[in-house]
């Protein structure tokens, strides 16, 4: 069919029409043909409501509605996205859950659970009814309240009420344990003995019974932590003084210690309660509750460490509702060693019994366990030492535990690690514990004792005659004479003292005194050595025939060592005498106190000996031009070897006395140092002109049947007339060098 112009005309008239009519459609509806139509907005809910919404079409328009669980923030019940939002509604907060349960608000919903002690027994989710722990306890056979404890019901729960003498501790759904206020005695025999120990036991018996007596609800009751403060600040004036008087003592006090923490403990609020004072340091660890704690405990103060699990702090017995695990360190407590205990026997080597010293803080650990004396399971506690001590095989460090005998004993307890610091114990069994150093003396062999003896001996002979030589020889009489008759009474002195005490440990306070005069002595021996190098030098380098007023010389050759000594003895009174020996201590540096002032002089006297040799040498060269390079190397050897002698180079091997050292090195030092007085007469006595002649002249007298031929043997000797001359003649009161 074709249309003409007109018909298109027309047809394009229409269309336009149409679409005028079209325009005129209501917001909701679209055109549909020549027809307004209803537009669905519901089909882009999400756009048009937002989440959690409803959608409902309407002629023309919509509206939204919150999901079940979900609320308008603006509170209108129809709204759009515009002018409104859904969020999660908290049904909870109106007590939609019944009583007995737990409302656990869910998106969109929420849960009703019942509460411990409560159970679900109807058909409603959130009704929960209440639970009769007693009459279940009763019908499974339980005693959940022990045996002195009524279980009496409560809504969702129970409580133990407990008969007098009993306790559950303020945790009333634990068995009630027994309180045995008794063993807290004021009246016991250390209680009276012992000062400040009857406050502790008085104070502790009125908490136990104030929390054995149900009726006494609030009286007498204190709070742990305060309760825990008291008992420290009363243990002070026991602990104070440093020392207890007996073993009986310290046993009580212990004892007292591991009572007063048990019941104590309990009543504290924190499950870790760390407490310092100026005499203990303590860390106590509690677990309450109606299940056995389980785990790891790690315990720890500046002297000691205790690793243990709750296991083994519990026990296999009926759990009581807690557990605890203590330890505790005494800063300033120092109990004794009583060696001749039988537990301390098998530590002897060879026979010989060490002395023993506590070389650790004192600590007590106390756990709720009552059967501590076989622990299903060791623990392990760390001790540190007093002081780092340097590794040696005549020092053993050995763990030990205070027993109900009053004494350190050693079975169940090894040691599982030690080192200069400190020491590991493995032990089987809780006490109060701490780590015995044990000492065994340092033993020479027999022969190099026997030698000392032997040379000191002899020594000490020597030097008697010595001291009457330079005493009574008048034509030695002088400065360097002198000299000598001083080394040899302090080297006499030394030596007999060295003889007669050097091994002589007990009394500590003699063996101090020994080590003093020791100490005194050979420093004196060595001033006095010193004084001869400044003499030889003095007569060799200045002026030949010197002299040194005698003030100066007892000044110098007494004075100093004596200074030296006070002030050691009073900066370090204790390092005098070892266990081992009476000398100084090889500890905290006073041994230098003695190798200082001996190196200084060694040093001095070597330069004195180096320019006296020097000087010699040209005095003999300028004196005697025809003397032979043999008769010089002859007198300088002699010299030097009097000379080495005197100034007491042998001295440098003293080090090696006192200590492990080479054996060889020690047989040098004994031979060389007890020979000394030996030494002093040879070189300055029979190798003297004048001396023998002296000798010889005192023989005549004593044997006159012998005169002829001494003075026969002195008229065919030159240097004897030549010595008779110089007497007589030019005398200089030296003797010859």
């Amino acid at each position: 069919m074709e249309f003409g112009n007109k018909e298109l005309l027309i047809l394009g008239l229409m269309w336009m029409l149409g679409k005028c009519i079209a325009i005129g459609c209501k917001q909701g509806y679209d055109t549909e043909g020549r027809d307004c139509v209803d537009v669905d907005e519901c089909e882009h809910a999400l756009e048009q409501c937002g989440e959690h919404t409803n959608c409902f079409n309407t002629e023309g328009s919509f509206y939204c509605q919150c999901k079940s669980g979900f609320k308008n923030i603006r509170g209108a019940v129809n709204f759009t996205a515009i002018n409104g939002q859904c969020q999660d509604e908290n049904e909870c907060t109106t007590g939609i859950c019944g009583h007995g349960t737990n409302c656990e608000n869910l998106i969109g919903g929420f849960k009703c659970t019942c509460l411990s002690g409560y159970n679900n027994v109807s058909n409603d989710p959130n009704s929960c009814t209440d639970i009769n722990e007693c009459k279940q306890a009763e019908i499974n056979q339980e005693d959940i309240c022990g045996e002195k404890g009524t279980c009496k019901n409560t809504n969702g729960s129970y409580w133990c009420k407990c008969q007098k003498g009993h306790t559950n501790y303020d945790n009333k759904t634990t068995p009630c344990s027994e309180l045995s206020c008794d063993s807290f005695n004021v009246d016991s025999g250390p209680a009276q003995s012992l000062k400040g120990l009857a406050n502790i036991l008085s104070m502790m018996r009125n908490s136990c019974l104030a929390l054995s007596n149900p009726s006494a609800a609030g009286e007498g009751k204190a709070q742990g932590e305060v309760l825990l403060e008291k008992f420290f600040t009363a243990t002070e004036t026991i602990l104070s003084p440093g020392h207890l008087e007996s073993s009986q003592h310290v046993t009580a006090l212990l004892g007292t210690v591991e009572k007063s923490i048990l019941l104590i403990a309990p009543q504290l609020k924190h499950n870790l309660t760390k407490m310092e004072t100026t005499e203990t340091d303590a860390e106590i660890a509690v677990k309450k509750g109606k299940t056995q704690p389980t785990g790891p405990i790690h315990l720890t103060n500046e002297n000691a460490a205790l690793d243990i699990d709750w296991e083994t702090a519990t026990g296999t017995g009926r759990y009581p509702g807690f557990a605890l695990a203590a330890l505790l360190s005494y800063k300033n407590l120092n109990i004794p060693v009583d060696e001749s205990s039988e537990e301390l026997k098998e530590y002897q080597r060879d026979g010989v019994d060490p002395s023993f010293q506590v070389f650790s803080k004192v600590v007590s650990v106390v756990v709720s366990n009552p059967s501590t004396e076989h622990l299903s399971r060791s623990v392990n506690i760390t001790l540190r030492h007093l002081e780092d001590t340097e590794e040696s095989h005549n020092v053993s460090y050995i763990c030990a535990y205070w027993n109900e005998r009053g004494a350190w004993a050693t079975d169940g307890c090894y040691q599982e690690h030690s080192n200069a610091s400190y020491t590991v114990c493995r032990c089987e069994h809780l006490s109060s514990f701490a780590v015995l150093m044990a000492l065994y003396p340092m033993k020479h062999p027999f022969a190099l004792i026997l030698v000392g003896k032997i040379g000191l001996i002899i020594s000490i002979l020597c030097l008697v005659l010595s001291i009457l030589t330079f005493k009574f020889c008048r034509s030695i009489q002088g400065t360097r004479t002198t000299i000598h008759l001083h080394l040899c009474i302090c080297l006499f002195v030394a030596d007999v003292v060295f003889l007669a005490g050097i091994s002589q440990t007990k009394p500590v306070g003699g063996c101090r005194f020994v080590a003093a005069l020791l100490h005194y002595f050979f420093l004196g021996v060595f001033l006095w050595m010193l004084l001869e190098g400044v003499q030889l030098y003095r007569m060799v380098v200045q002026v030949f025939n010197a002299t040194i007023r005698p003030l100066y010389l007892f000044a110098a050759g007494y004075g100093v060592p004596l200074v030296i000594v006070i002030v050691s003895a009073i900066s370090r009174p204790k390092q005098y005498g070892t266990d081992e020996y009476c000398w100084l201590s090889l500890k905290n540096g006073l041994i230098w106190s003695f190798y200082g002032p001996v190196c200084f002089i060694i040093i001095l006297n070597v330069y004195f000996f180096i320019i006296t040799v020097w000087k010699l040498a040209q005095k003999f060269t300028s004196l005697n031009p025809e003397l032979s390079e043999l008769r010089k190397i002859k007198a300088f050897t002699v010299t030097a070897i009097a000379q080495m002698c005197i100034l007491g180079l042998m001295w440098v091997f003293g080090a090696f006395l006192f200590s492990d050292g080479t054996i060889v090195v020690a047989y040098i030092f004994t031979i060389l140092n007890s020979l000394q007085g030996a030494l002093v007469f040879v070189m300055h006595c029979l190798l003297s002109k004048q001396v023998r002649d002296e000798y010889a002249h005192f023989l005549s007298c004593i044997c006159p049947s012998q005169k002829k031929r001494y003075s026969d043997l002195s008229s065919t000797n030159p240097s004897s007339s030549q010595s008779q001359g110089s007497r007589s003649g030019n005398h200089t009161g030296e003797s010859q060098i």
